[in-house]
């Protein structure tokens, strides 16, 4: 079971790779970790930096795939992105992004959900990205399904 996750996921961030360069978007990284800090994929255009994290699911199941990006998830990716921006010295405009895909049978459902999150600035230190420092609290909430 765990190696058919595995193979859906990959699945999943070559089909959101691929959305993403159709829309303009150069794909800068893949999968990209620093520590225990991990981003599914980092993408530019002209104006902004993309975050994206990919959730791919099985038509059999019981939740949006969007709703796997809970508080704790969205600190830990905002604290990537930290790390991501300061380490090769980024001055551009930034966002989180939220690519869902759910497969029935081989033909895939994708929403891409822009500004998915916002993280609260308040809590973003330069410390951050050390893995020993954490986000206190977040406020920031995922958006529903076809909510702008």
């Amino acid at each position: 079971m765990d190696n058919q996750h595995n193979i859906l996921g990959s699945k999943g961030e070559e089909m959101a790779a691929e959305l993403l360069q159709r829309k303009g978007y150069t794909i800068l990284e893949r999968n990209w970790s620093i520590g225990d800090l991990e981003t599914d994929i980092i993408a530019e255009n002209d104006e902004v930096i993309v975050f994206a994290e990919v959730k791919t699911r099985s038509a059999n199941g019981y939740r949006n795939p969007e709703d796997a990006v809970d508080k704790k998830r969205q600190m830990r990716l905002t604290a990537g992105a930290q790390a991501y921006v300061k380490i090769n010295k980024i001055d551009k405009p930034w966002r989180f992004d939220i690519i869902s895909i759910v497969m029935y049978e081989h033909k895939p459902q994708i929403v891409h959900f822009e500004d998915a999150f916002f993280p609260n600035i308040k809590t973003i230190h330069s410390s951050s990205f050390s893995g020993e420092n954490r986000w206190k609290k977040s406020q920031s909430s995922t958006r529903r399904r076809g909510m702008k």
